[in-house]
């Protein structure tokens, strides 16, 4: 199926990395403790969420919802848009059109 998007990757792709990095416990996903993941360099884990971010685009093409740490983040088809909502109830809404 695949997600469906009419504007440049790279924007969407830095917009859903930046919501991702804002989800709590984004670490856990990585199987690693909160010292472990603060023990890496800023550039390291932003690596290691841009990495992420392209795996959960991936994935939103299968699946319409991905949990990671305590957020989930939803593919909506018919809005064409990403939602990635985190626990303290933040939701960030990416336009994919």
């Amino acid at each position: 199926m695949g997600v469906k998007f009419a504007r440049e990757y790279e924007d969407i792709h830095q917009e859903l990395a930046e919501a991702i990095a804002g989800i709590g416990e984004v670490y856990a996903f990585f199987e690693m403790t909160f010292l472990e993941w603060n023990g890496l360099a800023k550039e390291e884990q932003e690596e290691c969420i841009r990495t992420l971010t392209d795996d959960v685009f991936y994935a939103l093409g299968s699946t319409s919802e991905v949990e990671i740490g305590l957020g989930v983040i939803r593919y909506d088809a018919a809005r064409h848009l990403i939602k990635v909502s985190s626990q303290d109830g933040l939701t960030t809404i990416i336009n994919l059109v």
